[in-house]
């Protein structure tokens, strides 16, 4: 059965990265979630975050792949449930819309946004939350006069009071 599954794979600054990974899945035609690449606890590693659907099986083979084919010094293979993840989104709405809505208001304490730069035509905020939090705050704002919308990927750490251990 298919499921989300986000791998975590350290490595170090290396021209390629992004496309021996997308070889490795474009194979088994395999669509990539979301990706992010960013600094880490470690120095002068970084941490490349990517998720999927696939079955265990799957989702395992891949992360072996990686970790053999790619100079990573370790791949994870996680479920949601082994992690803790969240995502961002920059709101841009109307202003009118805003102020003379108390709906609008009600739904933005209940998510617990944070105001970026307040302008007489339109607003920009942001939420922090899960993808589907994300995507159905997007969809209520529509409509109040939404503008745009941008989330970031998921970045994630583990569920428990260790690191990952790459040596």
């Amino acid at each position: 059965m298919k499921q989300e599954y986000t791998f975590t794979a350290y490595t170090e600054d290396q021209m390629g990265l992004l496309n021996k990974i997308t070889i490795i899945l474009s194979r088994r035609k395999i669509s990539i979630k979301s990706l992010n690449i960013s600094t880490c606890e470690i120095d002068k590693m970084y941490r490349c975050t990517l998720v999927i659907e696939e079955t265990f099986e799957i989702a395992r083979n891949i992360a072996l792949q990686i970790e053999k084919i790619i100079e990573v010094f370790k791949c994870y293979c996680s479920t949601n449930e082994e992690i803790i993840w969240k995502q961002m989104g920059l709101f841009k709405v109307i202003t009118s819309s805003f102020i003379n809505e108390e709906n609008m208001n009600h739904l933005l304490r209940k998510q617990s946004v944070r105001f970026i730069i307040i302008e007489k035509d339109f607003i920009v905020f942001e939420a922090t939350g899960q993808e589907e939090e994300l995507d159905n705050l997007a969809a209520e704002l529509r409509n109040f006069g939404l503008i745009e919308f941008i989330k970031t990927a998921r970045i994630a750490v583990a569920n428990n009071s260790h690191a990952f251990d790459i040596y």
